[in-house]
């Protein structure tokens, strides 16, 4: 059962789910910035905007939307259906 405070469902664009799971990883804004080879500011306005849709306050209530909504998934925390590219990154983190 979804939290009350978790029931927005959100539309979000494929650079924000980027973002999103970058964020899942523990990557500070500066960190996705440079990984993705754009600017913080880029990565803060996304971050911000995801928040916002979301209607979340702070990254930790983000990752709890993204984990109830199947966005993201985290070991064998979530199952959720993942492009097979997303899943096979998961599946070579897991090997390395």
């Amino acid at each position: 059962m979804l939290s009350k405070k978790f029931q927005t469902v959100a539309s979000l664009s494929s650079r924000e789910m980027e973002i999103l799971e970058l964020v899942s990883n523990g990557l500070t804004n500066l960190e996705i910035a440079d990984k993705l080879k754009i600017s913080k500011r880029t990565v803060d306005n996304h971050v911000s905007n995801t928040l916002a849709k979301t209607k979340t306050e702070n990254r930790v209530e983000l990752l709890r939307w993204a984990l109830q909504w199947g966005k993201i998934c985290l070991n064998d925390v979530n199952c959720c259906s993942l492009p097979i590219s997303h899943q096979v990154n998961v599946i070579n983190e897991v090997v390395s």
